[in-house]
């Protein structure tokens, strides 16, 4: 089995490589940091190739994975990286990282699919994973760029999945809820049913490998993200004001 994976560096997608490599799978690692890449091939067992560079470059995301698809079909991509920004429009300075929050969680996603979709047309088969997130069923205090992103990200991937209906593909949804990630760990507020990467990589293969459409992880999150669909606007509006905003992200430390 070969997996095309990025944000492989840290949090979801290092956690999804370890477990895949596990299991015996040949794995295309890409990330930005190349020292945590080299580390991360090194400890996995099997042969790995590591793609640094940052994903809203196309053009390097494309030469990365033709280098993959050369020595033979692929058989999962994973979209896994993504950034998370506080912002508030009434910054204006923040239009910049409502950008690069798109650009990189949205368009990037596109970008990572885009050389394989035909490859594995011809072959039909092959599975296209993207990650999204609970951020996206309903907006978060703060997080306007990445709960827009996310929202986007989800509607993106169902109308991928409609438009290779009759094909041998699978397009996978996969939305965390809170987990333990460098991503989640400036939230200055509660995070219901923290999850461990680890506990998070085992039941997303396992909803990739049954090819569902769309799951969220932890379950409990998924009960909580169906009943926030239903909450009327002003109650909504009342509990998330005051349940704490993601700092903007000049005024992290």
């Amino acid at each position: 089995m070969r997996i095309f994976i990025t944000g492989a560096s840290s949090g979801l997608g290092k956690a999804l490589a370890i477990a895949y490599a596990k299991q015996g799978a040949s794995l295309g690692l890409v990330g930005r940091n190349t020292s945590a890449l080299e580390e991360l091939a090194a400890s996995l067992p099997g042969q790995h190739r590591i793609y640094a560079l940052d994903i809203v470059n196309r053009n390097a995301l494309h030469a990365a994975a033709r280098d993959f698809l050369e020595p033979g079909p692929v058989d999962i991509v994973i979209a896994c990286a993504g950034i998370s920004i506080g912002t508030l429009t009434e910054y204006e300075e923040d239009f910049v990282q409502f950008q690069k929050v798109i650009n990189t969680n949205l368009l990037a996603m596109v970008a990572t699919f885009e050389p394989f979709i035909k490859p594995m047309k011809a072959r039909d088969c092959g599975t296209l994973v993207g990650i999204s997130s609970v951020a996206g069923v309903r907006g978060l205090p703060g997080s306007s760029a990445y709960s827009a992103s996310k929202a986007a990200t989800t509607t993106y991937l169902e109308s991928l999945r409609v438009d290779l209906h009759d094909t041998g593909l699978k397009v996978v949804t996969i939305a965390p809820g809170f987990i333990d990630t460098p991503m989640t760990q400036h939230n200055p507020y509660k995070m219901p049913f923290l999850m461990q990467p680890e506990h998070f990589a085992q039941v997303a293969l396992k909803a990739i490998e049954k090819g569902n459409s769309y799951s969220v992880i932890p379950w409990q999150m998924g009960m909580v993200a169906k009943l926030l669909k239903w909450v009327p606007n002003p109650v909504y509006d009342y509990f998330s004001f005051r349940s704490g905003r993601k700092p903007r992200s000049n005024s992290l430390p």
